[in-house]
């Protein structure tokens, strides 16, 4: 089992979108049985990937062991797709996290589900908080969207250089440029600075997400951010397959 923990310093730079169509490129393109662990409060890879039935705010209990993970999980409509789903409840998993004084509570619970799944991703609440220090100990790869833009990238330097500082040796970090819009020559000169970084553009497609309540492979596999997912987790999988071969 490999764990992808997408993870970002700030919100509103199209986190859940990423783990959204990572999930589903895990499941439908390589074929692995694929569970989406949602730890962000807010809760949108759930509501894109979840039913109607309501949240029964259980989440943080699976951190106290009080509720089994599998008990929670859900099968989503993407055949080899699983949604473990994030409510309310999370909103006091720092200070959970804190008082326990456990660092790898979260690695120990995903090592229990080793057995049942191939590939886990997380999507990450923002900011450097208890949550985040337990996915970074825990992660295999973590992806950090990044936009084009200063300010983005001064919030991934600031990670790069925190896990530098407090965790030495860390799971690799591959930072993703995402909605880009190559008519900005901003995102443009961003881009020319970093063209090994991959790309997911802006488009109409991914906002489609939000109304078909899907992954953008999922209605529309052919269109320029259905092919930019499709690349990017194709390099995902290259990446994790040199990180276990060290």
């Amino acid at each position: 089992m490999a764990t992808i923990a997408v993870y970002s310093l700030k919100g509103g730079v199209g986190k859940t979108t990423l783990a959204v169509n990572l999930a589903w490129g895990a499941a439908v393109q390589s074929s692995r049985r694929t569970l989406l662990w949602d730890l962000d409060p807010q809760a949108a890879s759930s509501w894109l990937l979840g039913d109607e039935r309501k949240a029964k705010d259980a989440a943080h209990a699976v951190f106290a062991k009080d509720v089994s993970p599998e008990k929670l999980i859900m099968q989503t409509a993407t055949p080899g797709l699983d949604l473990l789903r994030a409510d309310a409840s999370l909103r006091g998993l720092d200070q959970f996290f804190f008082e326990l004084g456990k660092r790898k509570r979260l690695a120990k619970l995903l090592g229990d589900l080793d057995k049942t799944y191939d590939r886990i991703v997380l999507d990450c609440p923002p900011g450097l908080t208890e949550t985040s220090e337990q996915v970074m100990r825990a992660a295999d790869l973590i992806l950090v969207p990044v936009i084009p833009s200063p300010l983005s990238r001064r919030a991934l330097d600031e990670v790069v250089a925190y896990l530098a500082r407090e965790h030495g040796k860390h799971a690799p970090i591959l930072p993703v440029y995402s909605m880009v819009d190559r008519r900005r020559a901003l995102h443009i000169a961003a881009l020319e600075g970093n063209a090994d970084w991959p790309v997911i553009p802006m488009a109409s497609a991914v906002e489609q997400m939000t109304v078909r309540r899907a992954p953008v492979g999922s209605f529309a596999p052919g269109s320029p951010a259905g092919e930019a997912f499709s690349r990017l987790w194709t390099g995902v999988e290259r990446k994790l397959a040199r990180v276990r071969s060290k």
